[in-house]
């Protein structure tokens, strides 16, 4: 999996013009589902979108101290395929990414991982496989690119 998470003070989606979701303070995050991916991979990346330290502790005048959880912040998920391309030419590939149906699977039970893990109102999302609008209006800006870690030698990852 990866993913480019943004710090924003406001993020919302939008699909023919309604809006879909939207959040105040929070992370938005491009999730792409790559065709290896498996459950350790969504665990990890579970983990470290609700525990990355993004966020400032003003009490103590510390950067980099506190995670969306700690904040009470929001998240916004937006299924991106096209972070698992490659380019051939000037065109680009997709066929690392995982098959539509498969990945529609593997996205919703990321949501639901995260919602289970934090709060369930907490946790906003696009429409999979939808063209939509993202506006995005980073805080910093801060944007950390986060892939799950490639299998180690005699993993079954293929």
């Amino acid at each position: 999996m990866r993913a480019v998470i943004q710090r924003v003070t406001s993020a919302n989606v939008s699909v023919n013009g309604d809006l879909i979701s939207a959040i105040n303070h929070g992370l938005c995050v491009l999730l792409s589902i790559s065709r290896n991916d498996t459950q350790q991979d969504m665990d990890y990346m579970v983990n470290k979108i609700l525990n990355i330290r993004l966020f400032d502790d003003e009490e103590r005048n510390r950067r980099w101290a506190k995670s969306v959880k700690d904040r009470n912040y929001e998240i916004l998920c937006i299924s991106q395929i096209t972070l698992y391309h490659t380019l051939k030419g000037n065109k680009p590939d997709f066929h690392l990414a995982m098959q539509p149906d498969l990945s529609r699977s593997m996205f919703d039970d990321f949501i639901k991982q995260l919602k289970s893990a934090y709060i369930e109102d907490k946790i906003k999302e696009g429409v999979f496989g939808e063209y939509m609008s993202v506006n995005i209006q980073n805080d910093g800006p801060v944007t950390i690119h986060l892939e799950s870690p490639l299998p180690k030698v005699g993993d079954n990852k293929s």
